[in-house]
């Protein structure tokens, strides 16, 4: 007898889309079989009802450590980077264990209610006292039969422009982080900004560790310390194993330096996440009109081959008041801002919550729906990638590792139209208009 039998979902794989049983056992799926009429014997069973089962969301940039803190000690009124980073260092003396596991568990619970069961999360290391990190590594274990957390060591102030922030970002290392950050835009000059991809990497490739740099989160088109991190992940042979977070000031760059820009960022390896929806609210606050969109070349970097994945950023802290931990709405208003809306290009954008998310964070094989990986699925009532962001779809259950963590009703609503009888409003067109 099997854990868990979920019956009658469809799988989409190379040849298309089939219907499937899925067969869980201990914690991963054993097998995925044909639909059958005479089910397998299992201790628990779902009714998938031809629902699509995918594989969960990904949320591959957070910042788990400032999540909920909107208005603490004040709200960032001129909606800029600057502020929220000065908000944020008035709120970090203020920082307990308590207060940091309380705030980061509550939007891990947002997060796997709406589908993800991974995330990578940003926890600032320019604090002596490293009270964020300590905190964020217990949580790591806490929530671990649920959700995958990565966490990196982000040096919000610097590494080289901070005390003793090389120091810090080392302790961190030492301490038990996945990745490694770096802010070089940030930095005083950009003679420190290079050093600080310097450090990061080293530090990672000393540690065995991953990168992930908030590089260029700024409306500056001299701003190209993109091209520092590509070039250096490529001869340090990290490659795949770097991220280029935000990168907002490509948004800025001639086309001609682009050019030259994306055959390095492609030729690295390194993976690149956009921010759209903080990244709207961010930048473009010191122009006049035409207002900047603030956001990197997601269009052009995928149509020359490189890994983008979007990501949250904020949830209601001082950079970003709103946020419901969502990936599926940071996809919808993704597709908005970069202009991925051919239909193509919208399904696309699931990926980028998905398995695009996946590759940043290097789940490889503990990623997916497939005999042999670990039963962590989501049952979407949608066809595809483009009908889950359209109508914005909740998974009606949640698994992690074998066991349901969610379960979430589809929502109906009843229209009573002049002349017609009452009846459900779907939101789904004829099917003359699918596909």
């Amino acid at each position: 007898m099997i854990d868990l039998l979920v019956r009658d979902v469809r799988v989409r794989e190379e040849g298309g889309v089939r219907p499937v049983d899925l067969h869980v056992d201990g914690g991963r799926i054993v097998a995925v079989e044909p639909r059958a009429d005479e089910p397998v014997a299992a201790r628990s069973v779902i009714d998938g009802a031809g629902a699509w089962a995918t594989p969960p969301y990904v949320e591959p940039h957070v910042h788990l450590d400032a999540a909920l803190t909107a208005g603490q000690p004040r709200w960032n009124r001129s909606g800029t980077l600057w502020e929220g980073i000065a908000c944020w260092a008035e709120r970090k003396p203020m920082l307990t264990r308590e207060d940091v596991i309380d705030r980061a568990e509550q939007t891990l619970r947002w997060y796997a209610a709406n589908g993800t069961l991974h995330v990578r999360s940003h926890v600032d290391v320019t604090d002596p006292s490293l009270v964020a990190l300590d905190a964020l590594l217990e949580v790591r274990d806490r929530v671990r039969d649920v959700v995958g957390l990565q966490l990196v060591a982000f040096p919000q102030e610097g590494i080289c422009s901070f005390p003793d922030g090389e120091e810090l970002i080392t302790e961190a290392a030492r301490r038990g982080v996945d990745v490694i950050g770096a802010i070089p835009h940030y930095e005083d000059t950009r003679e420190d900004g290079v050093r600080s991809v310097e450090i990061a990497v080293d530090l990672a490739d000393r540690y065995g560790l991953r990168v992930d740099a908030h590089c260029d989160e700024i409306d500056d088109e001299q701003s190209r310390f993109i091209e520092v991190l590509a070039t250096r992940a490529a001869r340090s042979g990290l490659r795949e194993r770097v991220t280029a977070s935000h990168t907002t000031a490509m948004g800025s760059y001639n086309p001609a330096y682009s050019y030259k820009l994306h055959r390095i960022i492609a030729r690295s390896g390194i993976n690149m996440v956009s921010n759209p929806m903080v990244s709207l609210h961010l930048q473009g606050r010191f122009d006049g009109y035409p207002k900047r969109r603030g956001l990197t070349q997601v269009k052009e970097l995928l149509a020359a081959g490189v890994n983008v994945a979007f990501g949250h950023d904020d949830v209601m802290d001082p950079w970003y008041p709103l946020g419901t931990a969502n990936p599926l709405q940071v996809a919808l208003v993704g597709t908005h801002a970069t202009q991925l809306l051919s239909r193509d290009e919208i399904e696309e954008a699931f990926t980028m919550v998905t398995s695009r998310a996946a590759a940043v964070l290097g789940l490889g094989d503990g990623y997916g729906v497939a005999a042999g990986r670990p039963a962590s699925f989501l049952l979407l009532p949608a066809t595809d990638g483009y009908d889950a962001v359209r109508r914005q779809v909740r998974p009606t259950h949640v698994v992690a590792h074998g066991r349901v963590v969610a379960t979430t009703p589809p929502a109906a609503t009843t229209l009573t139209w002049p002349g017609a009888e009452p009846q459900e409003v779907t939101f789904l067109p004829s099917d003359g208009q699918r596909g």
